[in-house]
């Protein structure tokens, strides 16, 4: 089930032009059923995959950073630099998979009433090292 609205569509591309600005790189969004984007350096090799979440916090306030653990595998899947993108309200916060450490644990969105349970298994990251972030 998808719970992305436009204008969660809108910040995820928001997040993923400010991350590419800064190698001079660009991007291609994949499909619905895919991770989020290639990620190609200023020359157009592609040179990772990116998954990008929201998060409606400030960067300060942010942590830990959720993912479903389901979308971190689909990501690894890809083998070529795995990277996980949180926009938040007035930054992004980025890092690469395989520097990052965290937890595991059953979560997730809130149980809607019409539903019988949107939690799943869930990472979750405290801010470390390996995580670079860049404010608006």
């Amino acid at each position: 089930m998808r719970f992305e609205q436009e204008t969660d569509l809108k910040r995820e591309r928001h997040a993923i032009e400010r991350f590419v600005s800064l190698f001079s790189g660009s991007f291609e969004k994949l499909g619905p059923n895919d991770v989020d984007f290639k990620v190609f350096d200023k020359d157009k090799q592609l040179i990772a995959y990116a998954e990008v979440k929201g998060r409606n916090k400030t960067v300060r306030e942010a942590y830990p950073l959720p993912i479903a653990a389901r979308k971190v595998v689909k990501l690894c899947d890809k083998r070529l630099n795995p990277v996980i993108i949180w926009v938040c309200e007035d930054g992004i916060i980025w890092g690469k998979v395989h520097q990052m450490y965290g937890s595991v644990r059953w979560g997730g969105r809130v149980p809607r009433p019409d539903s019988h349970n949107d939690q799943e298994l869930m990472l979750y990251y405290d801010k470390q090292d390996a995580m670079r972030y860049l404010k608006f």
